[in-house]
C-alpha cells in the first residue's frame, strides 16, 4: 500500500512538473511569436517607407528590371498576376542563384513541390488524382519510345499533356539533361504561367488543350452537349451570369478539388468481371489485348503497371466510391431517376462496344495464328496491343 502511495506521489509530482514545463515553453513561444510579429512588422513597414506605396509590388532582386527587356510578356503575366499582388517574387519559386544570361541553368523550376509551399492542399489532392499519374502512364505504354522524340520531348504530342504528371528526382534530372528547364511542371499546364489564373484553370477551354482528338474527345463531346453549349452562351453573354451550365470542373472538379478521377477510368474496363456471360467473356478478350491477362486469362506483370498508373478500377470499391460521387454532383441538378437511368445508359454503350471491340480483336488474332497478318514481334501474344495502337502497321488492325 505504501509503494502504491509512493507511486502515485510520484506520478502526480510528474504531472506538475511536466504541467508546469509546458507552460512555460507555451509562454515562451507566445513571447517569441509576439516579438517576432513585432520586429516583421517593422521590417515591412520600414520597406513601405522607401518608396511609393501606389507602385506595385516588385521581385526583391534584379529579375523584373532584367527580364522587362528579355522576356517582357512574362513580367506583364506575372504583374497582373495573384502572385505579384501578393508579393510572391520571381525568387521565391525560382531561388536566387540565376543572375545573369550565362546562368540561366541555375533558375530553379516551380514543380508541384515549390507550389505546395503555399498551396498544400490542392498540391495533396493534385497527387490523389489521376493527373498526377499522366507522365507514368505515358510512359507505360510499351511503344512510347516509338513516337518521335522531337514531339514528345518538344511538349507536343503525348508528351505536350502527359507532362502534367509528376515526376521522380531521377526523372527531373534526365528531363534537364536533354531539355533544359522545360517541361518539368504540373500545375501550370492549367495555371498558364506567369499568369497562374484560377479564373483561367475554371474554364472548360483550359481543359480542351489536352481532352480532345481522336483518342480522347471529351471536348468534342462537351462542347457539343447542352451542358457545354449553355456555357458558351453564358461566356458571349446570351445567358445570365447565374444561369446552370456546368464546365467540366463542375463535375470533374467540386469546389475546386483537384483530386480528378473517374469511375470507368480511361480504358473503360474494370474487375470484378460482370455477371453477365457475354459481357464478361468479351471483357477478358479486350484484357488480353491489353496484355493484362495472358491467353489462359491469368494476370500478367503488366496489371501491375495498370495499377500504378491507376487508369482502370481494379475492385468494386473503388469504382462504386467513384460512381457515387459522380451520382451525387449530377444530382445537385438532375433528379435522382434521371442521374441513374443517364449513368445506365452510358454502362450499357461500353457493354455494346465491348462486344464490338471483342470481335475485332478475336479477328485479328486469328489472321495472327493463320498467317495471313504477320503479329509485330514486341506483341507478347497473338493478340493486338492496344496499348500500341500508334504502331499498328496494317488497315485491318488499325
Amino acid at each position: 500500500m505504501a509503494r502504491q502511495s509512493g507511486s502515485l506521489t510520484s506520478l502526480l509530482s510528474r504531472s506538475r512538473f511536466l504541467a508546469k514545463t509546458r507552460y512555460r515553453v507555451c509562454r515562451a513561444i507566445l513571447v517569441n511569436n509576439i516579438v517576432s510579429f513585432f520586429i516583421v512588422s517593422f521590417f515591412l513597414l520600414s520597406l513601405a517607407a522607401c518608396g511609393p506605396s501606389a507602385d506595385p509590388p516588385r521581385a526583391t532582386s534584379d529579375c523584373v528590371a532584367c527580364h522587362q527587356d528579355a522576356t517582357p510578356g512574362i513580367v506583364i503575366d506575372w504583374e497582373l498576376s495573384t502572385h505579384s499582388t501578393n508579393g510572391v517574387d520571381c525568387v521565391m519559386c525560382h531561388g536566387g542563384d540565376h543572375r545573369t544570361e550565362e546562368d540561366v541553368a541555375l533558375a530553379g523550376v516551380a514543380t508541384p513541390d515549390v507550389c505546395a509551399t503555399c498551396h498544400p492542399i490542392q498540391v495533396e489532392q493534385f497527387a490523389g488524382g489521376k493527373h498526377a499519374l499522366a507522365w507514368t502512364s505515358m510512359n507505360a505504354m510499351p511503344t512510347t519510345h516509338f513516337l518521335p522524340m522531337a514531339l514528345t520531348e518538344g511538349m507536343k504530342g503525348c508528351g505536350g499533356c502527359h507532362r502534367i504528371g509528376l515526376k521522380s528526382e531521377e526523372e527531373i534530372k534526365t528531363i534537364k539533361a536533354q531539355d533544359g528547364l522545360f517541361g518539368l511542371s504540373s500545375c501550370d499546364v492549367c495555371h498558364t504561367r506567369h499568369l497562374f489564373s484560377v479564373k483561367e484553370a475554371r474554364e472548360p477551354q483550359a481543359c480542351r488543350t489536352c481532352h480532345m482528338g481522336f483518342d480522347h474527345p471529351q471536348w468534342e463531346m462537351y462542347s457539343s452537349s447542352k451542358h457545354g453549349v449553355r456555357h458558351l452562351l453564358k461566356q458571349n453573354g446570351t445567358l445570365p451570369e447565374h444561369a446552370q451550365a456546368p464546365t467540366c470542373q463542375t463535375c470533374h472538379m467540386p469546389e475546386g478539388d483537384h483530386g480528378v478521377r473517374t469511375a470507368w477510368g480511361f480504358l473503360a474496363v474494370r474487375l470484378p468481371m460482370p455477371e453477365d456471360p457475354q459481357w464478361a467473356e468479351d471483357r477478358a478478350t479486350i484484357l488480353q489485348a491489353l496484355g493484362v491477362l495472358d491467353p489462359d486469362g491469368n494476370p500478367t506483370p503488366r496489371l501491375d503497371v495498370v495499377r500504378q498508373a491507376d487508369v482502370a478500377r481494379l475492385t468494386q470499391e473503388d469504382w462504386q466510391r467513384e460512381r457515387d460521387r459522380m451520382t451525387g454532383i449530377c444530382e445537385q441538378c438532375h433528379s435522382e431517376n434521371l442521374v441513374r437511368a443517364e449513368l445506365a445508359k452510358g454502362d450499357e454503350m461500353i457493354r455494346e462496344t465491348d462486344r464490338l471491340l471483342a470481335e475485332a480483336i478475336r479477328i485479328v488474332s486469328a489472321l495472327y495464328r493463320d498467317g495471313v497478318l504477320v503479329r509485330p514481334e514486341h506483341y507478347a501474344y497473338d493478340y493486338p496491343d492496344l496499348l500500341a495502337f500508334h504502331d499498328a502497321p496494317s488497315r485491318i488492325e488499325q
